[in-house]
Order: structure tokens, then sequence, then C-alpha cells
């Protein structure tokens, strides 16, 4: 009899499909706790919109203080058991967010530190994640991974929230985290039972013979990515993005609870619909990048970042505002995965492996670096000029975001260059190694 399992690619490579099912439950999981963690802080703890937009800047604070030594850090050691011990923390500090509740011990206090202390984990993953995979793939399979990882992130997010809603109004908000927290332990399991055998990074030695240090090591990944002019470019763009979306997310649930009067239920079906977007970038971004070409590709969609939050901040109260919120929801999942499959897929295919622990932290630092930035702006404006002119604030610097590759040479760059050779890239910093560009 015929297998039904699909044969190319990917699909046999059973080590992938270990670390994409870890992934899946991590994900699933997570969405609902997005959902739940700060409607939580609203619903239980009767957090202001300031409050809740601080939840999400101590959260991601520190992707501003970590991130760069975690970079050299994952370049000096294996990269799995980093994701499987980021996977058991983050399990454990959210399985305490429902106990806390059961003991009528929960406080705001006790979600900013969870908050905080799951950054720093969720820092050492995503570094060490996005370092991983080249390692664990063939080069020329590089998009066909990150494109099957979009699509589970895509489907997280169109049945996560909607399952959320549901058990945010079941069970209450603080039990749905519980099963965020499950996730967590089956995604270490699944990646605890990939086979490949990971060397131990060489040691980096100075010419003297000593280990090289931590600042010499890391100026070496700065070195890597600034003098890079489209690297340079597609950090400004989603730094751009990032900062000026999360001055409209960071308040988007507050919004929608207290000024559209929307449910639980409600709000997680509309993140649910609107993410088919989401899935629908993933099965198309390879497609859509060999067709136009890297830049124009990356032109196109970060155009749409800022204009579509405007759909936000016109929509009228009760349900009404469903299918406002449900197609800026399709138009912003679709444009953020394509731009995120292609540009993440750039940068880990023309960078060395010895240096991807220290490219992705750099990277991560600058474009995630703005978010707390963005949160806690998004707070302020929105307790002085309030929720719908802050919206409107944010929709219109995310729209400026697109000018970095605009004006840089990625407008040009259609096919995935060539790796960057090492040697020539510790020497110069890459100056000198610029992918060449089609005219």
């Amino acid at each position: 009899m015929r297998s039904l399992w699909p044969r190319g690619g990917l699909w046999r490579h059973g080590d992938f499909l270990r670390l994409w099912t870890g992934e899946t439950i991590s994900q699933f999981g997570s969405q609902i706790s997005q959902l739940a963690i700060p409607l939580t802080a609203i619903l239980v703890l009767d957090a202001t919109a300031f409050e809740v937009a601080a939840l999400t800047t101590v959260e991601f604070l520190p992707f501003i203080i970590f991130t760069l030594p975690a970079g050299v850090w994952v370049d000096r050691m294996r990269r799995r058991p980093i994701l499987i011990a980021g996977d058991v923390v983050r399990a454990l500090l959210l399985g305490s967010i429902p106990i806390a509740y059961v003991l009528d011990a929960l406080t705001l206090g006790q979600l900013f530190v969870v908050g905080f202390l799951f950054g720093i984990c969720t820092v050492f993953f995503d570094v060490a994640y996005q370092s991983y995979l080249p390692s664990l793939v063939e080069r020329n399979q590089i998009i066909e991974g990150n494109s099957k990882l979009e699509i589970t992130r895509s489907a997280a997010q169109i049945g996560g929230p909607g399952l959320g809603g549901v058990l945010i109004q079941v069970f209450t908000a603080p039990y749905a985290v519980l099963l965020d927290a499950v996730s967590f332990a089956a995604s270490a399991l699944a990646i605890f039972r990939i086979r490949a055998v990971e060397e131990t990074p060489p040691t980096v030695e100075r010419s003297d013979g000593k280990k090289s240090s931590m600042w010499t090591e890391l100026k070496e990944g700065l070195r890597f990515v600034l003098s890079n002019p489209n690297l340079r470019a597609q950090a400004g763009c989603t730094s751009t993005s990032n900062f000026f979306s999360s001055v409209s997310f960071s308040i988007i649930l507050v919004y929608a609870v207290r000024e559209l009067d929307l449910s639980p239920g409600l709000i997680g079906f509309v993140f649910s619909l609107g993410a088919l977007g989401g899935l629908a970038a993933a099965l198309t971004a390879t497609r859509i990048s060999s067709r136009f070409g890297i830049g124009p590709t990356t032109i196109v969609m970060a155009a749409f970042f800022g204009p579509t939050m405007i759909l936000y901040a016109v929509a009228p109260s009760g349900n009404a505002a469903v299918p406002l919120l449900v197609t800026a929801q399709l138009i912003f999942g679709f444009t953020v995965v394509v731009y995120n499959i292609v540009q993440v897929s750039y940068r880990q295919a023309i960078c060395p492996p010895r240096l991807q622990g220290r490219m992705n932290s750099v990277m991560r630092f600058i474009v995630w670096g703005t978010i707390p930035l963005g949160t806690l702006t998004g707070g302020a404006l929105a307790s002085w000029i309030g929720l719908r002119a802050t919206i409107v604030v944010g929709a219109i610097g995310g729209g400026s975001a697109v000018l970095w590759i605009v004006f840089s040479p990625q407008r040009h760059l259609r096919d995935m260059p060539e790796p960057v050779d090492d040697e020539l890239a510790a020497e110069t910093g890459l100056e000198e190694a610029v992918p060449s560009l089609s005219a």
C-alpha cells in the first residue's frame, strides 16, 4: 500500500520532524498563554492599561540586557541542551501562576517576575533555536525548514487563541496558562529525542594561544551584522516595525475589552480567524520570493505593516468590530510571516556556522530590543491620549519601516546568495563580501 506520508524534502528528515513536533506543541500552548496572561492581569487583578503594557515590557526587557552575551555563549556551547533547558524552566515558571491562583496568592508582582525570568529563557532559546536549524538541515533546505516552522506558528495562531478564549471563559485565565506549561514540557521531550550528534564548538583562541574574551567574540558578531548593508537595512526595518507595532499591540487587549466591549471568547475567535493569513503566507512564501525576488518581496510585505493597524483604530464598538479586526489580522499576519521567512532564511544562509549564534543574537538584540520600548511607550500614550489614538500613532510610525529596505541595496536582491567566506567574514567584517545583486 502506498504511504500517505509526503516523500520529498524535510518530510523524511526524522530529526527535523522531532524539532518541528516540539515547536508545534509549544506554539499552540504559547498562543493560549499570550491571551491568558494579560487577561489574568485585566480580569483577575484589575490591571490598568499601563500595567498591562508594562507586563509585556518586562517580558521583553531581557532582549535588551541578555541577548548579546547569549549569542557568545550559544556559539561556545552545543545548542540542543540550551533548547531543552529553556523549555523546562519556562514550563516551571508558567506552572507557578495557576498554583498561586489556587492558593489565592497571585499578584501582579508575580506576573512581572515570571515574565522577566520567562523572557531570559526565551532569549537563550530563540538564539540557540535559530542557530540550531542550519546545522540540522542542508543549506538548500533552510527556507523549507523555516516555512514549515511558520506553518506551525500560523496554525497555532489559528487554533490557539480560539481555544484559549474558550478555556478562559470556562476555567478562568490562570488555569488556561497551565496548558502552556504542559506544552513546554512536551517540547523539551521532543527535542531531547533528536538523534543527530551535535559537536561541541571549538574554543576560539587569540593569536597568543589564550582563550578569546567574550567582548572580542561579541565584536566579531557585531561587525558581521553592521558591516553588511543588507543586514543593516533588515535590522532597521524590523526594529522600526516592532517598535511601532508594540505601541499598538501592547494595549490591544485592553482596547478590545474596554473600548470595543468584546468577550474573551470573541477576542480569541478574531485572532484565530485572522491567523489564516499567516498560514497562507507560510504555504506560499517560498513561491512568492522565488517569483519576485527577495528584495521586492520584502518591500511589498513591509509596506503593509503600518497601514493595516488603521483598521483596528476605526473599528466600531461591539460585534460590528469583528469584520474589520479579522481583515486587519489577515493582512498583517500574511505580510509579517512572508517577511519573516524571507529575512530569517537570508541571514541564516549567508552566515558561517561558527557565527550563527552571535549573528542571531545581534539581530535579535536590535529587532526585539525595541519591543519593550514600544510597549512602554504604548502604555504611556494610552494613559495620555487614549487607546484609539495610540493605535493610530503605531500605524503611522509602522508605515515608515519599509524605507530602510527601499533605500538599501537589498531592494535589488533577487536570489539567495552564497554563504560568506568564513575567513573573509572574520577579517573584514563583510565589508568586501556583500552578496551580488541583480540589476
